[in-house]
């Protein structure tokens, strides 16, 4: 027999769609290494490893194949072990992503308990001054799926405006998250757009501590989520018109 990860390499072949393959990697710039397996497969895959020797296959894992590296990924997310342990996997996992995909599906896996929340934050903080496109969109993703929540919401909304987001999908990741927490906080979040909240960046002209491609996207998103409120959208609207004067 191969090792688990041969394994994991002859089903992912075995279970590959070339006409998925030709769809998905159309949304995903620059990744030439996909087989075209569907999301939910991987993850019944990643949950079935996760059941077994997981510790194994993660130190046996590779990155020849896109699905390879998000099966490892999400088996750090569904695998039983404390914090600590989850941590250093995943802090292991963060420099093998390289796309928006494996980026936010891994961190969509990993669910916290009340009191893992403050270790993970505090490993989250270790990446807040990168300037790696991928470490920034960890954060943000990160941020927005586990510490949207009454108690974290002020250093949470601080510490997305002060990411570093000049690049694309960091910045993208920011502006996600901050629409996603004005579905669940518009007072606190209206006054970060205003202005009023506590200062993240100090580069950007509007008053709103982000860039001005960040801000337009967080504003443009805002208007696209069914979350908002009509009367909320004519105010963000408003907000965008007077930010393009």
């Amino acid at each position: 027999m191969g090792t688990l990860n041969e394994e994991l390499k002859t089903w992912l072949q075995r279970e590959a769609e070339q006409d998925y393959k030709k769809f998905s990697a159309a949304l995903i710039p620059g990744c030439d290494n996909m087989l075209g397996i569907r999301i939910p497969l991987l993850r019944k895959k990643a949950k079935e490893l996760a059941k077994g020797d997981w510790r194994q296959f993660l130190q046996e894992s590779e990155d020849e194949y896109f699905e390879e590296t998000m099966v490892a990924g999400m088996v750090i997310g569904y695998a039983r072990m404390e914090i600590a342990e989850r941590i250093e996997w995943f802090r292991q996992f963060v420099p093998r992503i390289h796309n928006w995909s494996v980026n936010d599906c891994v961190c969509s896996t990993i669910k916290l308990k009340p009191e893992e929340r403050e270790p993970f934050w505090q490993f989250l903080m270790e990446y807040k001054d990168s300037k790696k496109e991928y470490e920034v969109r960890v954060v943000a993703v990160m941020l927005m799926n586990q510490f949207l929540l009454p108690e974290y919401i002020e250093k949470t909304v601080k510490t997305l405006a002060s990411l570093y987001d000049s690049d694309y999908y960091g910045s993208m990741g920011i502006a996600w998250a901050l629409a996603t927490a004005y579905a669940k906080f518009p007072k606190e979040i209206k006054a970060f757009l205003h202005g009023e909240f506590p200062q993240g960046n100090s580069h950007c002209s509007d008053g709103s501590h982000l860039s001005d491609a960040t801000y337009s996207r967080a504003i443009q998103k805002m208007l696209e989520s069914y979350r908002v409120s009509t009367g909320d959208k004519e105010m963000l609207r408003e907000l965008k018109r007077q930010y393009k004067k």
